[in-house]
């Protein structure tokens, strides 16, 4: 889930960070129910599309709504296996019963969502109005039969404090609770800030909740400086969703994936080697003001195929 100050924070580590990209080659926990892990063994992963590129044209909420039948139209077309959502297009009242038009309209599903934009899980004064607000999104997204929730926890200003790090897992434990009630495979998902400062955060939440899984970002590792490959060996047991993007050695996005210098086939021989048994999210951003060449169906065509040829997914 990416919100513009992600995006506008992370450029300042373009260049420095895109060595990481050339060359890189370089507990799947008790919070899987034994449904989750049962369907994991002979699981091919699927490759989803998250809906970022269409949320960014309505800051601040980033609420993709009026957009959904394009965005449904594109990622059918393109061969897309799901679409993950943002929390914001589940708040609307008639958000079940537009998305399962949609779904059966084009005959193609919601795989999830992810979730956190304005949301600060280590800030106790929001504790409440976050669990009201997951006891909405979380019962629709099952209503629309989406299976995974990517959960962001929210940027400070600075490093947060033990103390912070302590209340973000109060509520988080509790967020967990709620989808796994619902049939939901909740995971951790990172932008910059999570990863970071040796990881302060991701390992600050780590510590209070050992057995989280995780959805990681892979282009926001490699911006903060983390080598996607280390990150896939260290926490491959508890990896259960992806995002992936592309970018140019300069730091820019590209305009769909298979176009940059990310060692994606050495990605890919870490997770095979992990035993990866997860599902995948393509999540194409462009830079401000960019024009895309193509439609963005064709985008969407061909990141999948690349995915399909460099993973075999």
């Amino acid at each position: 889930m990416k919100k513009e100050s992600d995006y506008n924070a992370s450029r300042r580590k373009f260049i420095q960070q895109s060595g990481l990209l050339i060359g890189s080659g370089l507990f799947a926990g008790s919070l899987l129910s034994n449904a989750f892990a049962e369907g994991l063994k002979s699981h091919k992963p699927k490759v989803n599309a998250h809906l970022w590129l269409y949320a960014s044209k309505y800051p601040p909420q980033w609420d993709a709504t009026p957009s959904l039948e394009a965005l449904f139209a594109d990622m059918s077309y393109a061969g897309i296996d799901g679409v993950e959502l943002m929390e914001s297009v589940l708040r609307h009242d008639d958000a079940v019963k537009t998305l399962n038009e949609l779904i059966k309209k084009y005959n193609f599903p919601v795989s999830g969502s992810s979730y956190g934009v304005g949301m600060n899980m280590w800030d106790t004064d929001q504790h409440q109005k976050i669990l009201d607000d997951i006891n909405v999104v979380v019962p629709r997204l099952s209503q629309v039969g989406g299976k995974t929730f990517g959960i962001s926890v929210g940027e400070p200003k600075g490093i947060k404090t033990e103390q912070q790090l302590d209340a973000q897992a109060v509520v988080l434990k509790k967020v967990l609770a709620i989808c796994k009630d619902n049939g939901i495979q909740p995971n951790l998902h990172n932008h910059t800030y999570e990863v970071e400062n040796g990881m302060h955060d991701l390992k600050g939440t780590l510590a209070r909740i050992p057995d989280a899984a995780l959805g990681p970002d892979l282009n926001w590792l490699i911006r903060a400086g983390i080598n996607p490959i280390d990150f896939i060996n260290t926490y491959g047991k508890q990896i259960v969703y992806l995002h992936i993007r592309d970018q140019y050695a300069n730091g820019t996005w590209t305009e769909y994936l298979g176009q940059g210098v990310t060692d994606f086939p050495a990605i890919a021989a870490a997770l095979k080697k992990q035993g990866f048994k997860g599902n995948a999210a393509i999540e194409l951003a462009f830079p401000a003001g960019f024009t895309p060449v193509n439609p963005l169906k064709e985008d969407w065509k061909m990141s999948r195929e690349y995915v399909n040829k460099t993973f075999g997914w």
